[in-house]
């Protein structure tokens, strides 16, 4: 399949998460597919773009360790991204590589996962987090931010800093996550 024919192909890709599924199984059976997607998923002021980041989303929820060749050319773009429906399951990819890297269990991500990849992701989280994002995308960021300030001593006090300003300007949502995530950060 060629990327003009996958292109018109994820025309046919909508919300359904059955939908959303047996594409992302398509990329996982054929891996070749996964850089025609993501050069999709960077056109990133088409419409189609945010149809490949559901896919890719769905792709990474189903298995994570198809990102590792990938990894470069997705951290290198994902400041590009700014379409809401494309911001939010590329914040979400973010939180997935994060919670792999911190996994108790040993994984593919723990070793593939390099200090220029996780310098990348914080930026874009950083960024997700001052811009005017919705609820979801500050919400996966927060949450990758607070796992990589773990072992990055500067991340927790920007980041709380962050959420305490927006605090009061936000939605209950991100007040329940903002309180959780201070906590955590508090107790650490």
């Amino acid at each position: 399949m060629t990327t003009d024919q996958l292109y018109q192909e994820l025309n046919y890709v909508d919300h359904s998460r059955a939908n959303r599924l047996k594409y992302a199984n398509l990329m996982i059976g054929q891996p070749d597919l996964i850089p025609k997607l993501l050069e999709i998923l960077f056109m990133v002021d088409d419409k189609v773009s945010c149809r490949a980041a559901w896919v890719f989303e769905f792709m990474c929820g189903e298995k994570l360790e198809e990102i590792i060749p990938h990894l470069d050319t997705f951290t290198d773009n994902i400041h590009k991204v700014h379409l809401d429906p494309a911001v939010r399951p590329v914040a979400k990819i973010c939180e997935y590589i994060s919670k792999a890297y911190y996994s108790k269990e040993d994984n593919s991500i723990k070793h593939a996962l390099k200090t220029k990849h996780k310098e990348k992701i914080v930026e874009a989280c950083f960024d997700w987090m001052i811009n005017d994002e919705k609820i979801a995308p500050k919400a996966y960021s927060m949450n990758t931010l607070y796992l990589f300030g773990q072992d990055i001593d500067w991340i927790h006090p920007e980041l709380a800093i962050i959420l305490e300003r927006d605090f009061q300007m936000q939605s209950s949502g991100f007040k329940a996550r903002a309180k959780h995530i201070l906590k955590k950060i508090k107790a650490s």
